[in-house]
């Protein structure tokens, strides 16, 4: 019953607007979004122009009772080293934390204000993909609050060509959130 539901809500997400599918809307986005977002951009028209990688700090109250600030964890290059050499290298391994920081962007304005309850629920997602990444008990206490950030660097122009690139980093840090 689960399977022929989830189904049905992405054959009503993925067909063209009808009288079913608008009348449950509000149902099917609920049930397709973010989880089961679909992208068609198979050939990567657009190829990537910079390195964006995604980064974790938590605040964790240890067993003492102390408050300690983590330092940054890269969650994007775990991702990397985890489908690096891999012969089957898993899918949300590869574009989970990549699709909800797009996901995140494009629903917050430049002072990560979001833009309607689109990005309230990439909000969710990225502090559900950061707590299952580091753990609800962190190693030297219990996790109070995250605060996530990218570092973004363009990728250099090849040796070959004349083009300068700036290749600084740059930082986006978001607020902390509470756990």
């Amino acid at each position: 019953m689960a399977a022929c539901s989830h189904l049905a809500l992405v054959f009503l997400h993925v067909a063209p607007a009808n009288t079913v599918s608008r009348q449950h809307a509000r149902t099917v986005d609920g049930w397709i979004y973010p989880e089961f977002e679909q992208n068609w951009k198979l050939f990567a028209p657009n190829p990537l122009q910079q390195n964006i990688a995604v980064e974790v700090r938590a605040q964790v109250r240890t067993g003492g009772g102390d408050l300690i600030t983590t330092g940054w964890r890269d969650l994007s290059a775990e991702d990397g080293a985890a489908i690096r050499h891999s012969l089957l290298p898993s899918h949300t391994e590869q574009n989970e934390l990549r699709r909800a920081w797009d996901f995140f962007t494009g629903s917050h304005d430049a002072d990560n204000v979001p833009s309607g309850e689109r990005g309230e629920l990439s909000e969710e997602y990225l502090r559900r993909i950061a707590m299952d990444r580091i753990g609800r008990d962190h190693r030297d206490g219990h996790v109070l609050r995250i605060q996530l950030r990218s570092a973004t660097r363009a990728v250099p122009a090849p040796e070959w060509s004349t083009e300068t690139t700036d290749t600084q980093t740059y930082y986006r840090e978001l607020p902390w959130w509470t756990v």
